[in-house]
């Protein structure tokens, strides 16, 4: 069981949403790494990178794929904020459009990293394995940034591969007073890394190997006692995984206000994101 929670929350602790311009920029691939077996990590860039703001360690924005390799890449452009497509393209020639989190944004280079899980098959990545420098990518967003203020007392950060992006964002940037709770699923242990922080940080991977998606993250988080007074809480990963999380974080006591929860993937259904809380 946890420890008993305080249920006045300082407003200076709480969330706050911001909002950003919307604007979809062409760029193009400068190099790619392989941080990890199941991880592939690419840096883009560009003049159109100028003005780009991403506020919050789990910002996500609208990565724009090419529909086949070797097909154009037809961009929208944004009126009243919604896309508008040149007239007489049809759907199949669209984009292909996924939802991924700025890993890092160098205004003075205007280089962006971006990271992708590739354990699993999926247009985007297929498309991270096989680009190569000068290959062009377009993006849309972020348009909004929660941002979490400092502060709190204590952080838990779970989530698979597809939440590494954002975890490891995070850890380099909390304070080094901040003590941080990492619970990590990958495939397999090859895939564990190292991921940097001037926090203090209990960092806990798990290998799924034959278990199912997200088996083990879940038996993790229920047996992970909550800290004591104003924890704030977050996790990303499969949809299923992460609304049983959600369940039991609420089921302990948990203020909906100190937490996040998001589905960055479903089994079952291709380029799924929600927010869950």
């Amino acid at each position: 069981m946890s420890a008993v929670l305080n249920p006045v929350i300082p407003d200076h602790l709480l969330p706050q949403r911001v909002r950003h311009n919307a604007v979809v920029r062409r760029l193009r691939v400068l190099r790619s790494g392989r941080p990890s077996p199941g991880v592939i990590s690419l840096t883009v860039g560009g003049e159109a990178l100028q003005g780009f703001v991403s506020a919050a360690f789990d910002d996500h924005l609208k990565l724009m794929l090419p529909p086949q390799p070797g097909a154009p890449l037809v961009l929208p452009e944004l009126r009243d904020g919604r896309p508008a497509w040149p007239e007489g393209l049809r759907p199949e020639q669209r984009p292909v459009m996924r939802d991924y989190t700025p890993r890092h944004f160098d205004p003075i280079s205007l280089e962006l990293d971006l990271e992708f899980a590739v354990h699993g098959a999926g247009p985007a990545a297929d498309w991270a394995l096989h680009a190569r420098p000068g290959d062009e990518v377009g993006i849309g967003g972020p348009k909004g940034s929660w941002v979490v203020p400092p502060g709190h007392d204590a952080y838990v950060l779970v989530g698979d591969e597809s939440a590494l992006p954002a975890i490891g964002r995070r850890l380099e940037e909390l304070p080094a007073q901040a003590r941080v709770t990492v619970l990590v699923e990958v495939a397999q242990a090859a895939d564990q890394r190292g991921l940097s922080s001037p926090a203090r940080v209990d960092l806990r991977w798990l290998v799924r190997a034959d278990a199912a998606p997200g088996e083990r993250l879940l038996q993790a988080v229920r047996e992970l006692p909550l800290p004591p007074g104003h924890t704030y809480l977050w996790a990303a990963g499969e949809g299923r995984t992460m609304a049983a999380v959600r369940e039991h974080w609420l089921a302990l006591g948990q203020p909906a206000s100190l937490m996040r929860v998001a589905a960055y993937w479903k089994q079952g259904l291709p380029g799924h994101h929600e927010n869950l809380a």
